[in-house]
């Protein structure tokens, strides 16, 4: 049995800034535990030091207004002074100096957006490039190595409580770690165990939404005038059917298409996107979601979500891909159609099929609205040639009760970044970590 001063749970953004900032405070004894392996060795996209941003896209969303709930927890004008400060971080490991966002274009790609019934959203990014992000990640922790304990291949099984605090934590080997403080940031990946660990220790949660939709892959040309200036162009979207919100959700600008592997202990495949600093496809890539928040007596947004993407896997054995105008003429694509078409697939072992099978008749209206929308504001969004991927499902835990500081009811405890249902991103997952750890260092 050891015991350690602050155990910290998860290797992501959030974990590791954590530990950035609690190392200000040289007497304290930390570890830090990561179920997956090290940067260097990992082969799973979503689990391993680093978190899922290890082999991301490496969007760095230098602003409150989007990437999680931070400034609910903070406020806004804190929120971004935190984002000022991570970023500040990321750039003294490597990030990289240049932001899209800002500057001339914006103002007039922000008004034809507005004429076609679209909603942009600007916003300032970095952007790391997937190759860059392991290396500024490795720089982290080779920085943290220096003075924590940083175990991999090392899952915690449960977090221990005795009289209303939080007393240690338990791995899967049957090892007890002590201690009175425990950060908990497990990542999407660990979601679920999370969600079962607040059920255990009686913590109050409440539901989060969940966002299910495509992925949309098409000539660079098409939205060259818009990532030229933005690089992401976050657009927002209200069905005229439905009243749903529909977005955009990660755009990689020359870029290609992945499968991940994503749920926990009950995964699912879905379908994702990268681009590279390097800039080496002819095609862009984005997601389109259809936000849904379930409201009582429904409580499983997560369960949800899993069963449209296990359709799809059913289906294809694992992400279904199909032309834009097959879909719009009911049939399915074939090999051959797609083939036939202007788009070259990036994701080459997607089966094409047929998406109407998979998502609700409500979304895929929904989405089918959005890219005629995208058409007014650039021409050929809405080609027949645009390929759609299938499916995209983004999983947010039901968030525990928590103070300012990300505290559960549970003291001691911490719950922070994406797994913890706060965040959606580097940026605020990042500054999630740091506000845990000032809270952490303001109650020594």
């Amino acid at each position: 049995m050891s015991k350690y001063d602050v155990v910290i749970i998860g290797g992501g953004p959030a974990g590791l800034f954590a530990a950035l900032e609690l190392v200000t405070d040289k007497a304290l004894r930390i570890i830090l535990l990561e179920k997956g392996r090290d940067i260097d060795e990992r082969s799973n996209i979503v689990s391993g030091l680093g978190g899922a941003g290890a082999f991301s896209d490496g969007k760095l969303t230098l602003s409150s207004k989007a990437g999680g709930h931070l400034a609910e927890y903070v406020g806004e004008t804190a929120a971004e002074d935190l984002i000022r400060y991570v970023d500040k971080l990321w750039l003294d490991f490597g990030a990289p100096e240049k932001i899209y966002g800002m500057g001339e274009g914006v103002a007039d790609i922000e008004r034809r957006a507005s004429l076609a019934g679209l909603r942009l959203v600007p916003l300032p990014v970095r952007h790391l490039g997937t190759e860059r992000c392991p290396a500024v990640l490795r720089a982290i922790r080779d920085h943290l190595q220096k003075r924590i304990e940083i175990r991999v291949n090392t899952a915690a099984k449960q977090i221990i409580a005795s009289e209303g605090k939080v007393i240690g934590v338990e791995t899967a080997e049957g090892e007890v770690i002590e201690s009175e403080t425990v950060i908990v940031a497990p990542g999407r990946e660990g979601s679920d165990w999370l969600l079962k660990q607040a059920r255990a220790l009686g913590l109050s949660l409440a539901t989060n939404p969940v966002d299910v939709g495509v992925r949309v892959e098409l000539p660079n040309a098409v939205l060259e005038s818009l990532t030229s200036v933005l690089y992401e162009a976050k657009l927002e979207f209200l069905s005229k059917s439905f009243d749903d919100r529909i977005r955009t959700f990660c755009m990689c600008p020359q870029g290609t298409v992945v499968k991940e592997t994503t749920g926990g202990d009950d995964p699912v495949i879905t379908v994702n996107g990268q681009s590279f600093a390097s800039h080496d496809s002819p095609n862009t890539n984005f997601a389109l979601l259809v936000s849904t928040q379930f409201t009582e007596p429904f409580k499983e947004p997560i369960e949800y979500g899993k069963y449209i993407a296990r359709l799809a896997n059913i289906l294809s054995g694992g992400v279904l891909v199909q032309r834009l105008g097959d879909l719009k003429k009911g049939r399915r694509s074939t090999p051959e159609r797609i083939a036939r078409g202007l788009v070259r697939p990036t994701l080459a072992d997607a089966t094409p099929g047929d998406l109407s099978f998979v998502v609700p008749y409500r979304h895929l209206t929904g989405l089918l609205e959005m890219l005629d929308a995208m058409d007014k504001l650039s021409p050929g969004v809405a080609s027949e040639h645009t390929l759609l991927y299938g499916v995209e499902v983004k999983f947010y835990s039901s968030r525990p009760k928590l103070s300012s500081g990300f505290e559960t009811e549970l003291a001691g405890l911490f719950a922070i970044g994406d797994g913890a249902g706060i965040s959606r991103g580097l940026i605020q997952a990042s500054a999630c970590g740091v506000v845990a750890a000032r809270e952490i260092l303001r109650k020594r």
